[in-house]
């Protein structure tokens, strides 16, 4: 294909640097954002009397039928042209002739492709916040069937205090809430017009910007050309919200690999969610969320790509930047592909209530709550948890747990043990004792699981 700067050059581009050069095996993906964002930019023009009405009224409909021709496979992107805007102008003036020409009047490819690739990444976003709330309301089914399902919390990977798995699976939840703002943010400061800042310094043709930025579903425009053209902050914001996201999902991946383990076994996943091993007919591996979280180290390299090619680039427009497309294309596709499989493989996950129960009633979790017995009788916490800490260690030498001691056992090592110890270190009152506010009692669950209905 003809290249439409080539009347400067006397000798065609050497193929491998035309293919080295080219992106339209990558930025092909944004035909509808660029013909809509073209479509927009002929209706100013016309608007403003700088094309014929009767050119516009000759452009948009092509245009229109392009991108129908595109959609229905009857038209086939030419991956010798350049990138996407060159193609779709190129054949839009197959078509149409000088008519086709006219439509790149006061615009560059510099502020036609920033207008495209934030058209394309506020959809997806729109697209990927809608696939959270799914994960969310995934979280919340198990949730619902599990608020009083005693299970051991952890610290340091150590059995720490008494929870609920609806307290536990709560806690993702309000991170993967978290992360809908994040995306919600920056698309806000994304959404910006910066059609109309042509190479870097603005066009002489009195243009209307806020018309395609209204056009376009955009907030307002970029009021710095230069800034227009280069910035690609709202890349670096995506990609770190979408490497937020792909770092909880990794937790929980982390979380449901342990559970499904025999040494757990707290849940277990569907046959449709695991895989067996090529030897071993005993497996049943938990390989979407080990690959879960692989894909993750995947979207923190998009993320530290992107940081490394802006870092050293003067402005404006510096060809780098074509490297932008790849990280944020690599890093959307990820997220979403790990957002398809994973609300699923945790709806259909079977908790097993009994062996997390079991696993709770042993490594001592109550006796946060023995020392709090002992303080609210009157004596200062420190001295509570040393003796607690006594009888910790008087158990493990007698191979018992707090609940098999006798009161005259717990009496030796303080008076103010009485027969209520036992009612207060039981593992249902543990739980639901605890009435501060977010805490893993059944009201706090229940005003959890009701904030967390507000996001879906």
């Amino acid at each position: 294909m003809a290249k439409m700067w080539e009347g400067r050059f006397s000798k065609a581009l050497d193929t491998q640097a035309d293919d080295f050069n080219s992106s339209i095996h990558f930025d092909c993906r944004m035909f509808r954002q660029d013909i809509k964002g073209s479509m927009a930019h002929a209706a100013m023009l016309a608007a403003r009397g700088i094309i014929s009405q009767a050119d516009a009224d000759a452009i948009i409909p092509e245009l229109e039928n392009i991108l129908q021709d595109i959609e229905s496979g009857k038209l086939a992107i030419d991956m010798t042209a350049e990138d996407i805007h060159m193609f779709v102008e190129a054949e839009l003036t197959k078509r149409l002739g000088d008519v086709g020409k006219r439509l790149h009047t006061a615009r560059s490819r510099n502020d036609q492709v920033a207008v495209d690739i934030r058209l394309y990444l506020r959809e997806e976003a729109d697209g990927i916040i809608e696939m959270l709330k799914t994960l969310l309301d995934a979280i919340l089914h198990q949730a619902k069937q599990h608020k009083e399902t005693i299970m051991p919390g952890y610290t340091h990977l150590q059995r720490a205090q008494p929870i609920t798995f609806a307290h536990h699976l709560l806690a993702y939840g309000m991170m993967f809430t978290r992360d809908i703002g994040r995306i919600q943010d920056a698309v806000k400061r994304m959404n910006c017009n910066p059609l109309g800042s042509c190479a870097l310094a603005g066009t002489t043709y009195n243009t209307d910007r806020y018309m395609t930025a209204d056009a376009l579903g955009f907030d307002g425009i970029t009021l710095n050309s230069i800034d227009g053209v280069s910035d690609r902050d709202f890349c670096v914001e995506l990609l770190s919200a979408f490497a937020t996201v792909m770092m909880h999902l990794s937790r929980f991946s982390e979380e449901i690999i342990l559970w499904a383990s025999w040494e757990f076994k707290f849940i277990e996943l569907d046959d449709s969610y695991t895989t067996g091993s090529s030897i071993m007919p005993q497996k049943k591996n938990p390989d979407i969320a080990e690959l879960v979280r692989g894909k993750t180290g995947r979207v923190y390299g998009d993320l530290m790509a992107m940081l490394t090619i802006l870092k050293g680039i003067p402005l404006a427009y510096n060809k780098d930047m074509q490297e932008d497309k790849e990280s944020i294309f690599d890093a959307v596709d990820t997220v979403k592909q790990c957002l398809t499989v994973f609300p699923p493989m945790l709806k259909t996950l079977k908790a097993l209530p009994e062996n997390m129960l079991k696993a709770a009633q042993k490594g001592f979790i109550n006796a946060t709550d023995l020392a709090d017995y002992l303080t609210k009788k009157g004596i200062p916490f420190r001295t509570a948890y040393k003796l607690v800490g006594q009888t910790v260690a008087y158990c493990i030498a007698k191979n018992k747990v707090l609940e098999e001691l006798s009161l005259a056992e717990y009496k030796e090592f303080h008076e103010l043990f009485e027969a209520d110890v036992f009612e207060a270190i039981s593992l249902r009152r543990c739980v639901e004792s605890r009435i501060s506010a977010g805490s893993t009692n059944l009201e706090s669950v229940e005003t959890q699981i009701t904030y967390i209905e507000t996001f879906i």
